[in-house]
């Protein structure tokens, strides 16, 4: 069954060379009961620990049921060790936060089969006596209760081959032979036990012993009147290929993050408010960033789509042409000559402005008075919230009527309904039939701040003007605004005689450009404020980092136990991934409720405007995934490239 020839293991200690083994050969057959014993440092540990797959032979051959072992690598050794082997720690290597059937059942999570093993490991347990115990943590436990119950973890897999290191080394008198009577019982079922000891005592429960010195075999003596009882011979060994996420294994390994994030509960919640922090910030920065960006689309809207604006004067800002020279006046015909050039013009509104005072019984206001025609509702997005627009006959007589503003309405109502009612402007009757929409400041001017009357009755009855301030074209498209521009710029040159190099006579504004410089800086401010909080989730999941390393070091044992029993590297990786994405996501859950919660807070208790939208809450999401997967990764990867013997002796 197990054939060893001339291996040899040597170990270096600081910068000394330590041959453990020197040309050990032997063979072991199936069923039999063997004990290897020798001083300390005479290397039957060593020994015991290649025959169980835990370490390789630096020279020699190592055959096992007829296949090569040194020919197999760490995942394959790793799939051996959960099917052929079972083993008996003398520090038991029993997990502190788990009940003793979950510590029992432990290497089933790394087999290739799926379902619920609970009644196999309570038959197991009920074999060494612990059936009434499988609740019960290690640390409520005797020691020989902890031993009895690593006996039941190596069994769980039925093991052809039991390896029990120093099996009594830290038990009473009572204990020890209660385990060396399981131990021999097992043996007498067939099993192939090879034990590790130095006491006299407990080798003679063997049928054969094996005594080592400095790293070779001095004497291999087979007890007569003790025979061993071989169980059904192997046909062979097989190493199936296990997939490494099957629903069971993962099942498993969540399980074993979860135990594992709850059993430092200060450490885990610490390391997880980064995470939240940073999800929060993120969140809350982007609803931030969202609601201005919506609230500057809403003004954008407001000063209309595809908007040109087309006064006298020169557009230039310095120099002496600031429409104080050659000055085109614009009237009704021009507006409705524009309007004539279809399909590259939607509406055109003329407009005209100036200062009122507004009076309403003991109440008055100094205000600004606007007259326009009737596409300027569409044109402006100021289609009343209250009331009506005017009709175009209204238009067209002159009628005094009038759309105030919220700021109007406030100063000289209150809370009072205002439409029906009847105010003074520069001492003329008009009938308010409707409240304009908020539109917000622009600047230093208050759009509230206004009265919309017919461009007729402002120009002939108010203001006393015969000719248009301004005149608002909106054209039919983004893409038609240039060809707009230029048929526009020919339409009037031609009607006023204006000359093709006399810039200064009138001037056409693109509203769209102002609008995508407003856009841009949202934008670019949504961004930023996104990009900063993001920060913080870098700064967090460098925390999970710190912590995932940590527990690498301190669970190095565990690693080591979990390698013993099966595990491969890609599941010692799966399971510290899981665990640092597990903290990261709960952190990004609680995060998000957090700043959906600070963004109401802050249009609530601020009035900022906030727009919470799914994207944020999924990129926040995911992102922390993502923090879980990249920080976790070199800490998963230190611990899958642990040697099973090294970490088993890690102090």
């Amino acid at each position: 069954m197990i054939e060893v020839v001339d291996i040899s293991r040597t170990y270096t200690i600081g910068e000394s060379p330590v041959r453990a083994l020197d040309g050990v050969s032997l063979r072991i057959e199936q069923g039999e009961f063997v004990a290897i014993m020798g001083a300390s440092g005479s290397g039957k540990s060593t020994l015991m620990h290649i025959l169980g797959l835990l370490d390789v032979p630096d020279s020699g051959a190592y055959c096992l049921m007829g296949k090569e072992v040194g020919k197999l690598n760490d995942d394959e050794l790793a799939t051996l060790r959960n099917n052929v082997a079972g083993f008996v720690f003398q520090q038991f290597h029993l997990l502190g936060r788990m009940s003793t059937i979950d510590n029992v059942m432990l290497p089933c999570i790394y087999s290739d089969e799926q379902g619920d093993f609970r009644a196999d490991a309570l038959k197991r347990l009920d074999m060494v006596g612990l059936g009434h115990r499988a609740g019960h943590r290690p640390n409520q436990m005797s020691g020989g209760e902890q031993q009895r119950v690593a006996i039941a973890r190596a069994l769980i897999r039925d093991p052809m081959i039991i390896f029990a290191d120093e099996p009594t080394g830290n038990l009473d008198t009572k204990n020890s032979h209660e385990i060396m009577r399981i131990l021999t019982e097992l043996h007498r079922q067939g099993k192939t036990i090879i034990m590790v000891t130095h006491e006299h005592d407990i080798a003679d429960y063997a049928g054969r012993v094996i005594t080592m010195k400095d790293g070779k075999i001095i004497e291999d003596r087979k007890k007569e009147g003790m025979e061993f009882r071989p169980g059904a011979k192997p046909d062979g060994m097989q190493i199936a290929h296990q997939p490494l996420f099957n629903p069971s294994r993962m099942l498993g390994f969540m399980k074993q993050a979860f135990r594992s994030i709850t059993s430092n509960k200060i450490r885990t919640l610490l390391s997880v408010l980064g995470i939240l922090v940073g999800v929060a910030s993120v969140i809350a920065m982007m609803a931030l960033g969202a609601g201005a960006k919506a609230s500057m689309e809403a003004r954008l809207k407001s000063m209309g789509s595809n908007l040109l604006s087309i006064r006298g004067g020169s557009a230039r800002i310095g120099g002496a042409a600031q429409g104080s020279g050659t000055f085109t006046r614009f009237t009704a015909q021009d507006a409705a000559a524009i309007a004539e050039l279809k399909p590259l013009v939607s509406y055109v509104s003329g407009d005209v402005t100036g200062a009122a005072q507004m009076v309403w019984f003991d109440k008055n206001t100094n205000s600004s008075v606007e007259g326009v025609d009737y596409d300027y509702a569409r044109m402006r997005d100021a289609t009343p919230a209250i009331g009506r627009w005017f009709t175009r006959e209204e238009i067209q007589s002159r009628r005094k009527v009038a759309i105030v503003g919220t700021t109007v309405v406030s100063e000289l109502f209150g809370n009072e309904d205002p439409v029906g009612k009847t105010i003074k402007i520069n001492r003329i009757n008009f009938t308010i039939i409707g409240v304009a929409p908020p539109k917000g400041f622009a600047g230093h001017r208050d759009q509230d701040d206004v009265a919309l009357i017919p461009v007729t009755t402002a120009m002939y009855r108010v203001l006393g003007k015969e000719y248009y301030d301004n005149i608002f074209v909106e054209v039919s498209s983004a893409a038609n605004i240039e060809p707009a521009k230029q048929a526009i710029d020919a339409l009037i040159r031609k009607r006023h005689k204006i000359q093709p190099d006399d810039d200064d006579s009138f001037n056409i504004r693109d509203m769209t450009e102002f609008q995508q410089m407003l856009s841009s800086t949202t934008q670019t401010m949504s961004m930023l404020l996104g990009s900063i909080a993001a920060i913080s989730l870098v700064v967090g999941g460098i925390g999970i980092m710190n912590i995932m390393l940590v527990s690498v070091t301190e669970r190095t044992r565990e690693i080591g136990l979990r390698k013993a029993i099966g595990a491969r590297k890609g599941d010692i990786m799966l399971q510290f991934l899981i665990e640092s994405v597990g903290m990261t996501l709960s952190g990004g859950l609680i995060g998000i409720v957090v700043g959906v919660g600070v963004s109401m807070m802050l249009s609530t208790f601020a009035g900022w405007a906030v727009k919470t939208s799914m994207f944020s809450v999924l990129l926040a999401s995911g992102f922390s995934v993502l923090i879980g997967l990249f920080f976790g990764l070199w800490p998963a990867r230190k611990a899958a490239m642990l040697k099973p013997v090294e970490a088993l002796r890690f102090e």
